[in-house]
């Protein structure tokens, strides 16, 4: 963390694209007329023969991947997280969920940092969305090394539907080449005996300064990046509430329904201990710098800190 890099995720999803492509003649990629914006692109220039560009059409999109997974094809398809868990949700329910069937759905462009597109952009409800459909796996990457890792986990993947969630932004690096991402399990990045933060997403590089600054006031802070919101690591979850007595989540998402919801059920269930729940609160965006929304929402390492100390 001394030097920081920074790669989008959604740019480490068409670079993988592309080279999964070559790797696997069964992957097929499907986009809704956002291919720049998604980075499918990628995909196309190598392989036109095996990309569809649906249009402005979600529903579409979805019903198209479901007949080419049904025929042993493996779709990845793409659109802005507000299209893919709005717009599209009852055919992933029906056509996806319903059958099991192994469609990639990553949503680029969610949480408050897609900045000046404003509310009707950034889409802060997707994983409380995702996460109550029956067979649904719901993922979202902290750095672009976790989303290549992740999403070459997924291939392999046949038992049904996942939901990724990427970024319009660049990410601080994290992992790098020899990262190996488990759907359903979580990555302690540093361990604590006072509190745990987990954090999902941008907010594990935010979690990570929230705690060296804590440590330079005697504070020991474990830090868990919970990229698998369903499955979720329950295992994690216990054995930080027994350890360190606190848990305090973030996520660029609403505090209803998402990573907060999901822990404040294994913790109430195994072994109550006091939480807070940082996201989103109840609210819908406004335009801004990527930076100076996370700050309007309090989601930064300073408004971590400050909720660490107030539960201490």
């Amino acid at each position: 963390m001394s030097e920081k890099r920074f790669i989008g995720t959604r740019n480490a999803y068409g670079e993988f694209l592309k080279e999964i492509g070559k790797e696997n003649p069964n992957v097929v990629a499907l986009d809704a007329d956002l291919s720049c914006s998604t980075q499918t692109c990628k995909f196309y220039d190598e392989y036109p023969e095996r990309f569809f560009n649906i249009g402005i059409s979600e529903q579409n999109l979805v019903g198209t991947a479901a007949g080419l997974a049904a025929y042993g094809k493996k779709p990845f398809i793409s659109t802005f997280a507000v299209f893919a868990s709005g717009r599209a949700w009852e055919p992933i329910r029906q056509s996806l969920c319903v059958p099991k069937l192994p469609v990639n759905i990553i949503a680029t462009h969610g949480g408050v940092t897609v900045g000046a597109d404003g509310g009707s952009h950034q889409m802060t409800e997707d994983f409380a969305i995702m996460r109550a459909l029956p067979n649904m796996i719901v993922l979202c990457p902290a750095d672009g090394y976790e989303t290549k890792a992740m999403l070459r986990r997924l291939v392999e993947y046949n038992d049904g539907p996942a939901y990724v969630r990427l970024s319009r932004i660049k990410f601080p690096v994290i992992y790098d080449d020899n990262y190996k991402f488990e759907i359903g399990k979580s990555d302690t990045l540093r361990d604590g005996k006072d509190i745990t933060i987990i954090a999902v997403g941008y907010m594990v590089h935010a979690a990570l300064e929230a705690a060296e600054q804590l440590a330079v006031d005697g504070i020991d802070a474990r830090v868990i990046n919970m990229a698998s919101l369903k499955p979720i690591d329950e295992e994690a979850i216990i054995k930080a509430a027994r350890e360190t007595r606190r848990i305090v989540t973030i996520e660029e998402h609403q505090i209803y329904g998402g990573l907060g919801s999901a822990v404040a059920q294994v913790v109430a269930e195994n072994h109550p201990v006091p939480m807070r729940i940082m996201g989103v609160h109840d609210k819908f965006g406004l335009s801004g710098e990527a930076d100076q929304l996370l700050e309007y929402h309090g989601l930064t390492s300073s408004g971590i800190v400050e909720k660490v100390k107030s539960l201490l």
